[in-house]
């Protein structure tokens, strides 16, 4: 394991190298003592995870191979990232979160807690690229959503609690709490029977 600044791993960990821990962001380039990584217990982390500086994880973490967790993330406990997956750093993700292979979290994304992220989705963050003209602000996914595989989510959309997003669809308006986005660009239609809590 390769390691930058000060980091904390808990017990019962299960670390195949090469892992990066405490990897400096801009910010920390040049400093000697910083905030690394803090991962609490029985992580498990894969070949290829870089995980940046000032990143803060739950109990119960898990990576695919080569996964990149970029600075300022705070992550709640048992959450799944798949192989090929990159959250981009200052992003906030609640417990009980399952983003699967190749899925992307651009910078001040915030999602809840008991979603699914479907593979090779993508989230984005600026309107206008590559401008980048601020504010970046990624979707907020609020908790029990689930995002099919491919789907696209534009900046700064709200998915509402226990909506539900169809594989391939471009999300380019706030989904309703409990409805199901389905298309391109997406319209939004009532979830499936049995789908609803």
């Amino acid at each position: 394991m390769i390691e930058y600044g000060r980091n904390s791993v808990g017990e019962g960990a299960q670390i195949f190298d090469p892992v990066t821990l405490g990897f400096p962001s801009r910010d920390r380039m040049g400093e000697e003592e910083y905030p690394g990584t803090v991962i609490g217990r029985d992580a498990v982390l894969r070949s290829g995870t870089v995980i940046y500086c000032d990143v803060e994880i739950g109990d119960g973490f898990s990576t695919g191979h080569n996964v990149m967790i970029r600075e300022r993330t705070k992550i709640g406990d048992r959450v799944a990232v798949g192989t090929a997956t990159v959250i981009e750093g200052d992003c906030v993700i609640g417990s009980h979160v399952s983003l699967q292979s190749m899925v992307y979290i651009p910078t001040n994304t915030l999602i809840g807690d008991h979603v699914f992220i479907g593979p090779n989705a993508v989230l984005t963050n600026d309107r206008y690229p590559p401008r980048g003209q601020p504010p970046l602000q990624g979707p907020v996914i609020k908790d029990k959503v689930s995002i099919g595989a491919g789907a696209v989510l534009l900046p700064g959309i709200t998915v509402g609690e226990g909506a539900l997003v169809a594989a391939g669809s471009i999300v380019t308006h706030d989904v309703p709490a409990y409805m199901m986005a389905i298309g391109s660009p997406a319209r939004f239609v009532d979830l499936p029977e049995g789908m609803r809590d």
